[in-house]
């Protein structure tokens, strides 16, 4: 006769989970570029809401200002170039935010614009607690 058949080897067994590792957000590296942040939703989602290249030169504005710290900067539109707009399409892109109201544009003839982003604190914040 065969041997008998033990259950007991047959139960699973209570298995306790590893607790979840959280991972920290990735960070950039030493002489990276990186947009700053907190960017206001409100502002994010108006200029989501405009077409065109809008939200590309409202992201290029903020990582400016971020590197700057500060909410005014001066903008070339051939330096945009280098973020993959034309300067046509960054003219028209700081004229929606500017007829939205999320920006300030000073220009003048034959010097770059200086740009202020409109309805933020954020980089005050950094003084305050």
């Amino acid at each position: 006769m065969s041997a008998p058949f033990d259950l007991e080897a047959l139960r699973v067994r209570a298995v306790t989970a590893a607790p979840a590792t959280k991972e920290p957000p990735p960070r950039h590296g030493p002489g990276e570029l990186f947009l700053k942040g907190p960017i206001p939703w409100n502002w994010m989602a108006a200029a989501l809401s405009l077409s065109g290249k809008t939200l590309h030169v409202g992201v290029v504005l903020w990582h400016l200002a971020g590197m700057k710290k500060s909410a005014e900067v001066s903008l070339s539109l051939k330096s945009l170039e280098r973020y993959g707009l034309s300067r046509w399409a960054a003219a028209r892109g700081l004229q929606s935010l500017e007829d939205q109201g999320l920006a300030l544009l000073d220009r003048g003839r034959g010097r770059k614009a200086r740009v202020t982003l409109v309805g933020t604190t954020t980089f005050n914040s950094e003084e305050s607690p």
